[in-house]
């Protein structure tokens, strides 16, 4: 099993505060911003959300759409029709159960429509500064070349991770290694000549 805890100080080196690349003031627009970028890069839903925060300020707003309207603004992230009923089915219930607000809890998140472990632990994490691990694409495909876990079940990585590194570090943790993914350890070619964690890293095909 690879050495969490020396990943972790290398990956934290390299990325003293490392932050999401989603554009955010508050809890609710993370929330969005989140759900908008399943199958989309964060590049595309700061375009989407640097004018559609302006429009939706609160969660009655968007409980309040127009669906047709909230369609075509948020359409270029793409499938529009799925997350145009995410959220204002989401932010429905944050109206009619939680007074417009964002809780604060993972089985409160995990309960509104479009919100699962992923979204509700990036919110959690960067939103509110709970200890938190979002196992997105990156943290599932970059964990298990480095050894750190051997599974395809995101809730598995997440609980293995969890038990591994500090508790105190699960957010910045799961951050960097998001930065990783995105930039050393890239999907088709990782850069294995130039990772820091190459001494550390147990993945048999790296070059």
């Amino acid at each position: 099993m690879a050495d969490a805890g020396k990943i972790a100080a290398l990956l934290l080196k390299k990325y003293p505060a490392p932050k999401l690349a989603l554009h955010y003031r508050n809890p609710l627009e993370l929330l969005i911003a989140v759900i908008l970028s399943a199958q989309c890069t964060d590049a595309r839903v700061n375009e989407v959300t640097a004018s559609l925060f302006k429009k939706y300020k609160k969660a009655r707003d968007y409980a309040a759409a127009d669906p047709a309207v909230l369609e075509e603004e948020i359409r270029s992230t793409g499938f529009y029709k799925n997350k145009t009923r995410s959220v204002i089915a989401c932010c429905e219930k944050l109206v009619a159960d939680f007074h417009g607000e964002v809780p604060r809890t993972l089985e409160e998140l995990t309960a509104l429509p479009g919100v699962g472990r992923k979204t509700a632990n990036m919110v959690l994490g960067n939103a509110f500064g709970v200890p938190a691990i979002a196992v997105d694409t990156h943290v599932l495909r970059v964990s298990n070349r480095l050894g750190l876990v051997h599974s395809d079940d995101p809730e598995k990585v997440e609980a293995a991770l969890m038990r591994q590194v500090a508790k105190d570090k699960w957010t910045a943790f799961g951050n960097a290694m998001i930065l990783h993914g995105r930039e050393t350890c890239i999907a088709r070619k990782p850069r294995c000549p130039e990772c820091l964690l190459r001494a550390v890293c147990e993945w048999p095909d790296k070059d």
